[in-house]
């Protein structure tokens, strides 16, 4: 497990992260944070994210779970148990909300509760030992929708996002369209209207004028 970060849904706004840091991990995990944020404001735009997800980068997975409100993404390299990175997520969600669950709302400052971090570090390494790794697959068998969480492609689903944002640009600039064609529509129908009168109007004034010559 290489990275850690929770994020409020409804903004995308970063709460708390923990980075593994090694020469061999911390190399490229920039990269992989900045997809995390990517991911987290997908997510809150989305109106039916779904709950737990797998999302699949060149070299690692996404693993994340919503509850309450709240997103708890770690990055594993692929050949990290499923399992067991979802047992670590539902621990920290117990853990963060009776920790700052009351605190959610208040917040506006990214990191606000970034010494969470010291939790995260304990419950990594307790993930992470062999020893706790074989007692967690003896007493879990697995977790009972382990096999049933989506995989998806975390560029597929980024690219996606900016899609629905052109879709979303492409349908204002319709939009904007259309309400000139209604008043352009508007204005040449008027003009029609004017210059039908104005024919009648003639017509009516020549037909006079042919009244009164033809009666003096």
């Amino acid at each position: 497990m290489l990275l850690t970060m929770i994020a409020r849904v409804a903004d995308g706004l970063p709460l708390s992260a923990s980075v593994q840091e090694d020469e061999q991990s911390g190399r490229n995990l920039m990269e992989y944070q900045t997809q995390a944020k990517q991911l987290f404001r997908k997510l809150s735009q989305d109106p039916n994210p779904p709950a737990k997800c797998t999302l699949e980068t060149t070299h690692y997975f996404f693993h994340y779970m919503i509850e309450r409100g709240v997103c708890y993404l770690v990055l594993c390299e692929k050949s990290f148990s499923k399992r067991l990175a979802f047992s670590y997520l539902e621990d920290l969600q117990n853990e963060f909300t009776a920790q700052y669950g009351s605190k959610l709302d208040t917040v506006s400052r990214p990191y606000s509760f970034i010494e969470f971090d010291t939790y995260m570090q304990k419950a990594r390494k307790s993930y992470m030992d062999s020893r706790a790794r074989r007692n967690l697959g003896q007493i879990n068998t697995e977790l009972q929708d382990v096999q049933r969480i989506m995989v998806q492609n975390i560029d597929e689903v980024l690219m996606r996002g900016e899609a629905l944002s052109v879709l979303d640009t492409k349908a204002s600039n319709l939009s904007s369209q259309s309400q000139k064609y209604k008043k352009d529509a508007r204005y040449l129908n008027l003009r029609s209207s004017y210059l039908k009168i104005a024919a009648v109007i003639i017509l009516v004034v020549l037909f006079l004028l042919f009244l009164r010559y033809w009666i003096l």
